[in-house]
């Protein structure tokens, strides 16, 4: 894989994956409607730069994309801590490449920007996804009660981190 910053040129295979219903509904998104409301969310990506898309190596193709986001809402310091999501093309799942891209995702964070903690929230049914943050290092830090509505139902999410400092046992 190779993760780089979206360009425009990226909407077509943006669209691709992001109007399958089965694709954001574990982000926490719906599909995307029509072509226009991808290029609405990718400028937004390309204007923030703090989500990347995540490219096949050998075709250039996204397939899908990854980002540390500043969590406003609770006041931190941005250079501490950021929040990880992502999402993978469906035609991808089960292949290994998502771990890939957190390892990655996660090298950026501590070598690169410097931070001392990543988050990131999963629903209790994506066990996906909380494989793949245990792969790469998270612990579970405890369960938010219906932290968020999607698709009119309060989802629970379970809380996930990783410190920048030495593993124990």
């Amino acid at each position: 894989l190779v993760l780089r910053a979206f360009t425009m040129e990226d909407l077509a295979d943006f669209y691709e994956y992001c109007k399958d219903p089965d694709t954001g509904i574990h982000a926490g998104w719906k599909p995307h409607e029509s072509i226009e409301e991808s290029r609405d969310i990718l400028h937004h990506f390309i204007e923030e730069r703090e989500v990347w898309a995540i490219c096949e190596k050998q075709s250039g193709k996204v397939i899908g994309s990854i980002g540390l986001h500043r969590d406003s809402k609770r006041r931190r310091n941005f250079n501490q801590c950021r929040m990880m999501g992502y999402v993978l093309s469906k035609a991808y799942w089960g292949q290994g490449l998502m771990t890939e891209a957190v390892n990655e995702c996660v090298r950026i964070a501590f070598e690169e920007l410097g931070l001392h903690r990543i988050e990131a929230n999963v629903m209790p049914h994506n066990q996906a996804s909380l494989g793949v943050l245990k792969k790469c290092g998270f612990c579970e830090e405890g369960l938010a009660r219906k932290y968020l509505k999607i698709n009119g139902v309060w989802e629970d999410h379970i809380h996930m981190v990783k410190l920048n400092e030495p593993q124990i046992g």
